[in-house]
């Protein structure tokens, strides 16, 4: 329990630090997310985002096993 603790800290402490670099990552903007403009609505879908960020937890959940 305690070293589950720690490392959500760290990673609470890291993300804290590179948040003022989050603006230059594209996420959210990549290459093959979905997006479609009408004349009254707006649909955005992220697929791409959604599957780098599982890429990238599952990595880590599978780096800390």
């Amino acid at each position: 329990m305690q070293k589950a603790l720690i490392i959500i800290g760290i990673l609470i402490l890291l993300v804290g630090l590179f948040w003022p670099l989050a603006k230059e990552i594209p996420l959210g903007r990549l290459p093959g997310d979905i997006s479609v403009k009408g004349e009254r609505y707006s649909f955005y879908f992220p697929i791409v985002t959604c599957i780098v960020i599982s890429i990238i937890v599952s990595l880590f959940f599978k780096f800390f096993k």
